[in-house]
C-alpha cells in the first residue's frame, strides 16, 4: 500500500511552532495586564486607606501635620495611579495584538490543516481507483482464463 506523504508538511510543522510561539506571547502578554491591573487595584486601596485615616484624623483632635502628611499622599497616589492607568491600557493594547495574531497564526494553521486534510482524501481516492483498477483487471484475467479453460 503506497504511503501518504503531504508536500508542505514542513510549512505545516512551521505553522504549528508559530502557533506555540504566539500562544506563548498572548499568555505573557495577558500576565503582564493582570498584573498592572492588580498594581492598580492595590495603589487604590492604598488610597482608600489614606483617605479613611484622614477622615478619622478630622474627628479626633486636628493634627495638621498628618492631615497635610495624608494629602500628600493622596496627591502622589493620584499620580501613580493616573501613570498606572496608561501602564494598564498599554498592557492591555499588547494583549489585544498578542490576540489577534495568535488568531491569525491559529486561521493560517487550521488553512494548512484543511489543504492536508483534502489533499489525503484525494490520495485516498486515487488509492481506491488503482485498487478498483487492479481488481477489474484480475477479475478480467481470472474471467479470460476460464473462457479459455472452458
Amino acid at each position: 500500500m503506497a504511503k501518504f506523504f503531504y508536500r508542505m508538511q514542513n510549512i505545516l510543522d512551521i505553522k504549528y511552532k508559530m502557533e506555540d510561539q504566539a500562544k506563548q506571547e498572548f499568555s505573557e502578554a495577558q500576565n503582564r495586564y493582570l498584573q498592572e491591573t492588580d498594581k492598580l487595584e492595590h495603589m487604590k486601596q492604598r488610597k482608600e486607606s489614606h483617605i479613611d485615616r484622614m477622615r478619622s484624623l478630622a474627628t479626633k483632635r486636628l493634627d495638621v501635620l498628618e492631615l497635610e502628611h495624608c494629602n500628600e499622599s493622596i496627591s502622589i497616589l493620584d499620580g501613580m495611579i493616573a501613570e498606572q492607568k496608561e501602564a494598564v491600557f498599554r498592557a492591555m493594547t499588547a494583549m489585544d495584538r498578542a490576540r489577534q495574531k495568535l488568531d491569525q497564526v491559529v486561521q493560517e494553521r487550521k488553512t494548512h490543516e484543511k489543504l492536508k486534510e483534502n489533499q489525503f482524501e484525494e490520495f485516498l481516492k486515487e488509492l481506491n481507483a488503482e485498487e478498483m483498477k487492479e481488481i477489474d483487471e484480475l477479475v478480467s484475467y481470472q474471467h479470460h482464463s476460464t473462457e479459455e479453460g472452458e
